[in-house]
């Protein structure tokens, strides 16, 4: 990716000096909160501390500690509603829409409970996900399964469990999920995931229907409407519908209009030439969020109107009935329901060669419970959560307590110069891909997921412990 791993103002040919990115601002109220960063509950009260729910977060701090991931269960179901009605109302007398709830983004069984009983579907990737998802009761024809790897033994435990929709991702899983279909005496309803060469304008690593990766089967070279003809010719498997997924972090249409073109051409020739009109297509997810004020998300009424637009439009042009369409969001639900709470642990002013100063915070969580920093050159904002203040604001570098120079949680912010050691920070919009993609580097817990609402906060993923970590070391 080019860049060092202490971070770009390390660069060769930056300089190494401190400066503030275009899109940051000097605040002129340092305890502001932008409302679309955050939860619906999230404020301020006596003396500046931030709320969510109802609980004050020295309340959360002082009963269940620190680092945590606090949710704002209201926030996340409304969010999650929100998409369901957005898109039945668009696509009514249209075929009809599906939400699934993407739970790579963020799941567990309290979640998986919330989606099922709020009438969304639920999207999972892994045999650790649909184990979740069955555990939590989810109806299993409620359920999808994602994968360009799919275990046999994952296969088989979702054919076995009756699961909505297998998406199918290489030649070799047609005869995989056929086989598996065939030992259960059933007919699995599969879709194929199309590569329909759309390049997302997002990072590289969350761009995913390019023809240069690892997902679906290339519309290009015929690929795809091989795969097609070889489920249509396979009794056990019944092909629902075509699949299609662009990337991550989108902000607008353009290149799901693409898709859906191109997407629904096929479909079409799946209907013409073989005389069989899919009743489904999934346009995939991958909605962006408000990560910091640079950000401007499409509401879902807008996105699921600019959808269904173009899903309509391109169906009359093609003369064929508008099939139901599925979409899965995961990091819009989630993403925003959630922020961090971190303690500040040291705090320590830095000279650069080239002049200028810059401020580090630490904080005793870090790139285990937030890799999107170093991962993905993600950019978050954070607010002293403890107190208000009325310090002028400082340009400052908010790091982990890992044993690494990459360990950045939020790389530039601007927070009041009265901070000390023992001051609560809070992180927002980590509902998603954070405790989901958390990691135990330096033998650091996890910390516990914990769901806010009406005045009360409960533990809905427990903090790991050292004990935890040991159990596992059978050496």
């Amino acid at each position: 990716m080019g860049t060092h791993e202490a971070g770009e103002l390390h660069s060769p040919g930056h300089g190494g000096v401190a400066t503030v990115p275009g899109w940051l601002t000097p605040p002129t109220e340092v305890n502001e909160l932008l409302p679309g960063l955050w939860a619906q509950s999230v404020h301020r009260g006596d003396g500046g501390e931030l709320k969510v729910g109802g609980v004050s977060v020295g309340e959360i701090a002082a009963e269940f500690g620190t680092p945590a991931f606090v949710l704002d269960e209201a926030d996340f179901r409304s969010r999650a509603t929100g998409f369901r009605d957005a898109f039945a109302e668009a696509f009514a007398g249209a075929g009809g829409a599906d939400v699934y709830y993407a739970g790579k983004a963020f799941l567990c069984t309290a979640v998986a409970r919330w989606i099922a009983e709020d009438g969304l579907f639920l999207d999972t990737c892994s045999g650790g996900e649909l184990a979740v998802a069955l555990r939590a009761g989810v109806p299993p024809e409620r359920i999808a399964l994602h994968g360009n790897n799919k275990l046999e033994s994952e296969i088989d435990r979702a054919v076995a469990a009756g699961i909505g929709r297998i998406v199918i991702d290489s030649m070799i899983e047609i005869d995989r999920v056929a086989e598996a279909a065939t030992r259960h005496g059933v007919v699995q309803p599969v879709f194929v995931r199309v590569t329909v060469g759309v390049e997302a304008h997002t990072h590289e690593y969350v761009s995913t229907a390019h023809e240069d990766q690892k997902f679906g089967l290339s519309l290009s070279g015929g690929v795809a409407a091989e795969a097609i003809v070889k489920v249509l010719n396979t009794p056990s498997l019944r092909l629902v519908g075509l699949h299609s997924h662009i990337g991550s972090q989108i902000f607008d249409t353009q290149g799901f209009e693409v898709a859906a073109r191109r997407l629904l051409g096929l479909h079409a020739w799946v209907q013409h030439e073989h005389g069989v009109a899919l009743p489904e297509i999934d346009l995939g997810g991958g909605y962006g969020i408000a990560y910091t004020s640079q950000h401007d998300p499409l509401e879902a009424k807008t996105l699921a109107d600019q959808l269904a637009d173009i899903v309509i439009r391109e169906c009359r042009g093609l003369q064929i009935a508008v099939p139901r369409v599925s979409v899965e969001p995961g990091r819009a639900i989630a993403g925003p329901s959630t922020f961090t709470l971190y303690r500040v642990g040291t705090i320590k002013d830095v000279s650069m060669d080239g002049g200028g100063v810059r401020r580090y915070v630490s904080v005793d969580g870090g790139m285990s419970d937030n890799i999107r920093t170093a991962l993905y050159d993600a950019d978050y904002s954070c607010t002293l959560a403890s107190r208000g203040s009325d310090a002028p604001a400082a340009l400052c570098r908010v790091v982990g307590k890992h044993c690494e120079s990459g360990d950045i949680v939020v790389r530039d912010e601007f927070l009041p110069g009265d901070l000390v050691p023992g001051d609560l920070l809070a992180v927002p919009g980590t509902g998603a891909y954070c405790r989901s993609m958390a990691s135990q580097y330096n033998h650091v817990p996890r910390p516990p997921v914990l769901a806010v609402r009406d005045g009360k906060a409960r533990v809905i993923v427990r903090r790991e412990t050292e004990e935890d970590i040991l159990a596992l070391d059978v050496g």
